[in-house]
């Protein structure tokens, strides 16, 4: 199955996206990793304000095959949920590259960008699976 990765996209190696837009970069996990979760039935988010560490935990998001961790792409603060999904967290299902979004993060360095893949590297992770 091919799967859309849109090449103005940051990757992590967990399947976390991140669009950044100056110093906010809006995260949401990839349609590869959505397809590999199945149906999400919850979704675990920070508050806003909270801090968040590059590749540290900042979620949850369960479906009904399993429960996985959401790891911050870069370090910052959450500025902003998307709080519909906890109440219906059916656009992660439909649109996890658009609607599907999880948190806004007022990054703290541009330098941390340099450690997640563009599009090209991230499609080939997710060809050898």
């Amino acid at each position: 199955m091919a799967f859309i990765v849109p090449e103005e996209y940051y990757y992590s190696k967990d399947h976390e996206w991140a669009q950044v837009d100056e110093n906010i970069v809006t995260v949401g996990i990839t349609e590869f990793a959505q397809d590999q979760l199945g149906e999400v039935v919850y979704v675990d988010l920070p508050e806003e304000g909270q801090k968040v560490t590059q590749n540290q935990t900042f979620g949850v998001v369960e479906s009904v095959k399993a429960v996985s961790d959401l790891y911050a792409p870069v370090s910052g603060t959450v500025i902003e949920v998307n709080t519909s999904l906890m109440d219906d967290p059916s656009s992660l299902n439909d649109d996890p590259n658009n609607q599907g979004w999880l948190v806004r993060i007022e990054m703290d360095s541009e330098k941390e960008l340099a450690n997640l893949m563009r599009s090209p590297e991230y499609k080939k992770l997710t060809a050898e699976k």
